[in-house]
């Protein structure tokens, strides 16, 4: 026998998983803002992994079963909110298209990229589709509009998902 106390291991095991789960976590916040990182797929597996440390006692499975619904909705918003802002902008397929190629490029131009690539994405396709400057502006407002207006309902909705997790520790 080494000395170690008994449930040793099994303590270093459940502190190993709290710390990997409130990591994810942390990403996750960024990584909801951040396409980069995957916001949501992270904010899912740490709840799991929180829930997973202490046998889901604490953090039952129907709290991690309900951050899994936050993090599909979340993903859902971030699919949907550049889009619908330009089309609530009259943006055409082509600008929808062009906020897709422009979020990829400024994937590679850091935060600026990441931000102003979907607008100007959008105001290029549209204006190379049909040159009117206006109507290719409304469309990259819209798409930027979207982005910002998705990203403010993405975090809330991020914070809203830990908030769960943590009142279920905290009782």
């Amino acid at each position: 026998m080494d000395g170690a106390a008994p449930g040793g291991d099994h303590r270093r095991v459940e502190i190993l998983l709290y710390v990997l789960g409130a990591l994810a976590l942390l990403a996750a916040v960024a990584g909801v803002v951040l396409p980069a990182l995957p916001g949501s797929a992270l904010l899912a597996a740490g709840a799991l992994l929180v829930g997973w440390a202490d046998g889901f006692t604490r953090v039952r499975g129907f709290t991690v079963g309900a951050c899994a619904v936050l993090a599909a909705l979340i993903w859902a918003v971030d699919l949907a909110a550049g889009i619908l802002g330009a089309r609530a902008f009259g943006a055409s397929r082509w600008a929808i298209v062009g906020s897709g190629v422009g979020l990829l490029v400024g994937l590679f131009l850091g935060l600026p990229g990441i931000v102003l690539g979907p607008a100007v994405g959008a105001l290029a396709f549209e204006y190379a589709r049909d040159p009117n400057f206006e109507k290719a502006l409304r469309a990259g407002v819209g798409a930027f509009l979207g982005f910002v207006l998705g990203s403010a309902v993405k975090v809330s909705l991020a914070f809203v998902l830990i908030g769960v997790l943590l009142l279920d520790l905290a009782l």
